[in-house]
């Protein structure tokens, strides 16, 4: 696997500290920048890539640390500097030479290292002979293996998260007509937003398993590396077998409480993004949510002035966000903020982590849609579901359950549209709440407590017969 190490200090790595950090290899290495300065290598004598060093970024979310390494991180409090550095698999020292350079970041600056143990200040010479030093000649240094048709990116995380590397490296594999697979042992887990980008073909995450080889982490299919590629094995049947580590899975109690929401708003200067999500936290957890970022892990203090201003600057280019919680309340957010015909619309999905014995604020929803349908919030739509599935948010390479729906909520511009009498009289068991004024109301379908997976079939009969209005 490709080795990451990761330098968590109090505060910043300046000029003089990352030069005693780059001199790890002794001075025959040498040293370049790459995309646009955001990257430094350190590179073989020959030129070959070795080991590449990401800006360091200011961590204010608390918890955030625990999050991506695991509980029994020790990490300065927060705001803590997180310094990455990723090794190539190509040369056997290179992985040495990250722990090298993040473990003088530490000692100098009274941090820590993640993996601790990865972690020294020696010099690490290169044993290499001549010229002959493997070359990492693919494009990005997030990608390990490059074919034909796939990017291969190895990691050996015990939570793979959408860092800017991997985010990079998934752009990278789409420009040039390219899936992305991620390749990990099987007892690491990722993040909602990492989970999300893998979610259509022919991107994969590929987990490493000693009876089977290797299977879909998502799917369960067993895999083969085949012309340059992972693809389903096939049996004598022309079937793909489903791994059995995939389906070996035990229920904790765990649940998720998901939030699907979609808002819509007129394109102006005095437009503020991020309310309806903001109002959804302090409904649910009594808090706004703790940061913000365009990936993992999340950096900012929240702040919905700041993420509309990004937006507009990348418009008309849509702009994707990621939001988190508290460490004592596991809540993350995906956003999608995208300028269209019809205004700005925020595409929004809110996870929520409960123990078995903690139970999910069911009892909040109507409220909750009630504030969103009748303030200036924009919305247009909102799904809510429950999962059984990890408090934590993480994502285990096993099979999960789908979610079942709770509540369905229309806006006022989504049931004028689709015919307010219509909406408000489907031919089934179902009685919508109306919110708002009656001369032009919000809707909130009921549809269960999560325990019956009938309401799947209840909602598709209610969404069917919204679609048929005339």
């Amino acid at each position: 696997m490709t080795k990451d190490v990761i330098a968590l200090t109090p505060t910043m790595p300046d000029v003089r500290t990352l030069l005693a950090g780059l001199y790890a290899g002794g001075p025959d290495l040498r040293v370049r920048t790459a995309a646009d300065g955001a990257v430094v290598q350190l590179c073989a004598p020959d030129g070959s890539t070795l080991v590449s060093i990401e800006a360091p970024i200011l961590i204010h979310t608390p918890g955030e640390p625990a999050r991506l390494l695991g509980t029994g991180t020790t990490a300065p409090d927060t705001p803590v500097w997180w310094t990455e550095a990723r090794a190539t698999t190509a040369v056997l020292e290179a992985g040495q030479l990250a722990g090298s350079f993040a473990g003088r970041l530490a000692t100098v600056l009274g941090g820590t290292t993640w993996p601790p143990e990865a972690a020294t200040t020696d010099v690490i010479p290169l044993t290499t002979d001549g010229p002959a030093t493997p070359a990492n000649t693919t494009p990005h240094p997030a990608i390990d293996v490059l074919t034909d048709t796939t990017a291969v990116v190895l990691q050996d995380r015990p939570v793979i998260p959408m860092t800017s590397w991997l985010s990079d490296a998934l752009r990278t594999a789409i420009t040039s007509d390219r899936a992305l697979h991620i390749v990990t042992p099987n007892t690491a887990r990722l993040t909602l937003p990492t989970r999300n980008a893998l979610g259509g073909h022919p991107h994969r995450w590929v987990v490493q398993d000693p009876h089977d080889g290797y299977y879909d982490g998502l799917s369960g299919a067993v895999l083969h590396w085949q012309n340059g590629t992972f693809t389903p094995t096939r049996t004598t049947s022309g079937t793909t077998p489903v791994a059995q580590a995939f389906t070996n899975t035990t229920d904790t109690g765990d649940r998720q409480l998901v939030l699907a929401l979609r808002t819509r708003h007129p394109a102006d200067e005095q437009l503020l993004l991020g309310r309806a999500l903001e109002t959804a936290w302090h409904v649910l957890t009594g808090t706004p949510p703790a940061g913000w970022s365009t990936a993992e892990p999340v950096n900012l203090p929240w702040s919905t002035r700041q993420l509309t201003d990004l937006a507009r600057r990348r418009a008309p280019q849509p702009t994707s966000l990621i939001a988190i919680g508290h460490p004592d309340r596991p809540a993350l957010s995906t956003i999608r903020i995208a300028r269209t015909p019809a205004g700005v619309e925020e595409d929004i999905t809110l996870t929520l982590g409960y123990a078995e014995h903690e139970p999910p604020p069911l009892e909040a929803i109507p409220s909750l849609a009630e504030a969103l349908a009748t303030a200036d919030h924009g919305l247009t739509s909102m799904l809510t579901s429950l999962r059984h599935a990890p408090r934590d948010l993480t994502i285990p390479p096993h099979i999960t359950p789908p979610p079942t729906p709770i509540a369905l909520t229309l806006g006022p511009d989504a049931v004028h549209d689709i015919g307010s009498h219509h909406a408000q009289h489907p031919p089934l068991n179902l009685t919508p709440v109306q919110l708002g004024p009656t001369s032009r109301p919000a809707l909130h379908y009921p549809l269960g407590d999560g325990t019956n997976d009938q309401t799947w079939t209840t909602l598709k009969r209610l969404t069917r017969y919204l679609r048929t209005s005339t």
